[in-house]
């Protein structure tokens, strides 16, 4: 592979962008709104530069890495080359689906077509494509260029050669991928939002503060970041649909997203990116 484009240039499309192309492949980044890609951009500008900061890129590679990336606003033009195409389009199934059936008129026929979802369904956004064996998940962690985990979805039609080409490509950009089969919330997922939505339940009925169940966790669990201080930095309103998929995917209530959870998004308390959320920012 040579060639890849991703679609979306937000936090996860722009993230996914810089990672392929400090590892050499060309990279066409793809969004309707062309001052989004003019953030990505700048957004991976400033990573890089914090990668020269801790000694983990150079000035001149960071130089290559920006040269490797072309913007486009029409999908069309963006995808045509594209050895893998990668969507990161907003967390929703009736979006990602269009994309993908837009994907497939305009891509070559043999690219594979992936998705960065952290918990729709594989096998129903290949059902909008006439290549459902090439389409599979490659979940990426915030923030791409540092985490190293990739989550390789495999729907129940995706042939196994497309797994192997999709976990040998994860391990170039020195990423180590974990192979899961489609369920909602696949692996991740399904076992972090109810642990947020727990700590959430614990918070709303006084059983302690938001940073005592945080300290809690981090001190007693060895997790690098409480649950809550986590929901913050990816979105209550993320949290909130990824459990209302899980929810209605697997048919049980115990995925319910707190009354908290569902009262803070609709106060627009999002976490870090409106500035509050369980905390001030």
């Amino acid at each position: 592979m040579k060639m890849i484009a991703v679609i979306g240039a937000g936090t996860m499309g722009n993230g996914i962008a810089h990672v392929f192309a400090q590892h050499h492949f060309l990279v066409h980044l793809i969004d309707t709104d062309k001052s989004a890609l003019e953030k990505a951009i700048s957004t991976i500008e400033k990573n890089a530069d914090r990668q020269i900061a801790k000694g983990t890129l150079t000035a001149t590679s960071k130089e290559t890495l920006l040269s490797n990336i072309t913007t486009y606003t029409d999908l069309n033009t963006g995808i045509g080359d594209a050895d893998l195409i990668i969507e990161a389009a907003t967390e929703n199934s009736v979006v990602k689906k269009k994309i993908f059936t837009e994907m497939d008129k305009y891509a070559k026929p043999n690219c594979i077509l992936a998705t960065n979802t952290s918990s729709i369904s594989i096998s129903d956004l290949a059902s909008a494509t006439q290549r459902p064996s090439q389409v599979i998940g490659m979940h990426f962690m915030n923030p791409v260029p540092v985490m190293k985990l990739v989550e390789v979805i495999n729907s129940k039609q995706t042939d196994p050669l497309v797994t192997k080409t999709i976990v040998s490509l994860t391990e170039q950009l020195g990423k180590i991928p974990c192979v899961v089969n489609d369920f909602p919330g696949f692996i991740a997922n399904r076992i972090l939002m109810p642990m947020i939505n727990e700590a959430i339940i614990a918070l709303s009925e006084g059983v302690s503060d938001a940073s005592t169940i945080d300290q809690i966790m981090k001190l007693g669990m060895a997790h690098p970041m409480g649950p809550l201080q986590l929901a913050d930095y990816i979105g209550l309103d993320v949290c909130k649909n990824i459990l209302e998929i899980m929810e209605k995917g697997l048919n049980n209530s115990k995925y319910t997203p707190a009354n908290l959870l569902v009262q803070k998004v609709a106060e627009g308390k999002l976490g870090i990116k409106t500035g509050e959320g369980f905390y001030k920012y």
